[in-house]
């Protein structure tokens, strides 16, 4: 789809144990916690947590951001030079994220398909860096029921939703078990994957 950039082994393997040391302090942080669904109050399959002015979250209020850690109400940990380094590389924004958040996806956990559309900002790209155990990765169009492609995703993979794609219906179908030892081999997180998201939440200025 026109504007999606998959970023085969952009990160090295000494950048994804650097940016991994760096995640571990934000989780210390800002802890993981299990999001739930609006309407039903079911519980994610995976834990999450966020970086940066705002953060992502879901309960039974709905979809939103919000400055403070919906468990410990802390602000969040900024991002991560690494991070913002790489967001202002491929998506050439002087402008930094606002938001960024780090899914741990178990090996059992999945990710429905379903739109990024709770910020208010649209032209500025999705940038999603993948970490640990690859994943299968289904891309469709602006409507659910567009065709589908999968597209493996390892660690150190980059994505970047931009232009017609920035919209578009994504999600996770599966990890693939033992396809990395970073997690286990450098945390004591359960073995899987960790994803993260930067995103713009509010308009951009104008320069």
């Amino acid at each position: 789809m026109e504007g999606f950039c998959h970023h085969k082994a952009y990160i090295t393997k000494r950048q994804q144990l650097a940016l991994l040391d760096d995640l571990l302090k934000i989780i210390k942080a800002a802890p993981f916690y299990t999001p739930t669904m609006p309407k039903t109050g079911r519980p994610f399959s995976v834990q999450e947590t966020n970086c940066g002015p705002l953060g992502w979250v879901s309960d039974k209020k709905g979809y939103r951001y919000q400055a403070t850690h919906p468990v410990t109400n802390a602000p969040w940990p900024p991002i991560p030079k690494s991070m913002l380094d790489l967001w202002q590389t491929l998506t050439s924004l002087s402008q930094p994220p606002e938001a960024c958040l780090i899914n741990h996806y178990k090996n059992t956990a999945k990710m429905g398909l379903h739109q990024d559309k709770d910020e208010d900002e649209f032209t500025a790209p999705v940038l999603s860096v993948s970490l640990g155990n690859s994943a299968k990765f289904r891309l469709g169009g602006l409507k659910r029921a567009d065709k589908t492609q999968s597209i493996e995703l390892k660690s150190g993979d980059v994505i970047l939703l931009g232009g017609p794609s920035r919209l578009a219906f994504h999600g996770i179908d599966r990890i693939i078990k033992d396809s990395s030892t970073l997690i286990t081999d450098q945390t004591n997180l359960d073995a899987g994957r960790l994803n993260i998201t930067m995103r713009r939440v509010t308009k951009l200025a104008k320069v």
